[in-house]
This record gives structure tokens, sequence and C-alpha cells, in this order.
């Protein structure tokens, strides 16, 4: 069987707005699926919407809480470490070559996700190549520009969950974003799922898979083994 092939995509943006505090990835959202995936056996390829070094959010350092350990392995992996200092710019590879492609997220992703074309496209292409797109916590800011075949919001109709608007309000930065991603979505007509602020949540509607905050971010990654799992055996049906 062919490795199953995995495209992630991170932020490239490293300030929050016009406060000039840094932010970026939230590292365990990157770190727990990437370790999820690879011990699944999966080739996974990390890019970033510019390239280059990745901003990494440094409220999300140390580590803290169930995951610190799984995020510490990941730091100590030398590939992984490549990853933070040279991703790759996403327009340098074809999106619809890779099973899934997965949006981890972080504060940085409300800026430079929701206005670019690159990944509106690169998304709306794997979509309507029929492969799973999944995005956790802020990740699913960057699916606000994917279009099926039919030009309407992949979101449009589709269970979805998000970093909400009152976990945004909890952390004190609904007003440092450009708009709140739980309201963002519903306006794009998606069916918006939560659950209690920072506790672990995850859902998949067919091949789109989201989750709601850090907390989420395993289940995320499994849920999104488990669809192109079935994508996998619907093509070969």
């Amino acid at each position: 069987m062919v490795a199953l092939r995995i495209l992630m995509v991170v932020t490239s943006h490293a300030t929050m707005g016009d406060t000039g505090k840094p932010t970026g990835l939230w590292l365990e959202e990157l770190a727990v699926p990437y370790l999820r995936f690879i011990d699944a056996g999966a080739d996974v390829t990390v890019t970033s919407i510019h390239g280059g070094k990745v901003p990494v959010d440094p409220r999300s350092l140390p580590p803290t809480g169930p995951e610190a350990p799984v995020v510490e392995r990941f730091l100590a992996d030398p590939a992984a470490g490549r990853i933070l200092t040279h991703s790759l710019p996403l327009e340098s590879v074809d999106a619809t070559r890779f099973d899934a492609v997965f949006l981890p997220g972080g504060h940085g992703t409300m800026f430079d996700f929701p206005v670019s074309l690159a990944l509106a496209s690169a998304l709306s292409r794997a979509w309507q190549a029929g492969r799973v797109v999944a995005a956790v916590c802020h990740g699913p800011a960057g699916l606000v520009g994917a279009l099926d075949s039919d030009g309407k919001r992949v979101v449009a109709g589709r269970r979805v969950s998000a970093f909400t608007n009152s976990e945004e309000e909890a952390v004190g930065l609904a007003q440092a974003v450009p708009f709140l991603l739980q309201s963002k979505l519903e306006s794009l007509g998606a069916r918006v799922e939560t659950a209690p602020n920072f506790e672990p949540f995850a859902i998949a509607d067919g091949r789109l898979v989201t989750g709601q905050n850090p907390a989420s971010a395993r289940k995320t990654a499994d849920l999104t083994l488990e669809a192109v799992a079935s994508a996998r055996a619907r093509d070969r049906g």
C-alpha cells in the first residue's frame, strides 16, 4: 500500500495585531498531531504560509498539561527542530498529492490564514480532489476561503468545531483578533458544535475534521487518520 502522506500547514504570523505582542503557532497543536501521524507510519510534510522560521507563541512554552511529554519529545527530535527553523513555503507543494491537509492553530493563524490565497487554493484543490481537510483550535481560520467544486464554502452546512467565542473571552483576546472564529464560521453556514471551555472536543463530518482547542489536538489527529482510512477504503471500493 502507498504510504500515508499528510501535509501540515502552520502560521507565519508572529505578532498579535497592532499590539506588538508576540504570537504564532501554539506548539502543542503541531507537536501532538505530528508525532501521532509519524507513529502511525505517515510521511509528514510541514509547511508554513511563507516558509522559513516558524513563529512559536511563547505562551505555549514550556509545555504544560497532559501532553507536555509529547511536546518535549518533539522538541528533542532533530528533524522537528529543522521544521521549526526551515519550514517549506506552502506554495512549494501540491496539496492534492497528500491524503490529508492538517492545520494546527495558534493566534497567528487568525491573521494570515484567512487572507492567504495560497492556503485557500491549496485547501480548495485538496477538498475537490477528495482529500481529508482537518484543523484544530484557531486552525479552522484557514477554512474560511476553502471552496467545494460548486464554488460553495466547504464549511457551509457541515458540523465543525473551533476555538469558541467563550474561550476567546476567557483568554482575554476577543478584542485583539480580527474576528471571533466561532462567529465567522457560523456566518459562513457552518454548524458549530462545542464542548465546555478548554475541554477536549473534536468532530468529523465526512472528510472535514475539526477540533476545538489545544487539548483537542490528539483527538483531531486520530479522527484525521480515521477519515483518511475511510477515504482510502472508498477509493479502493
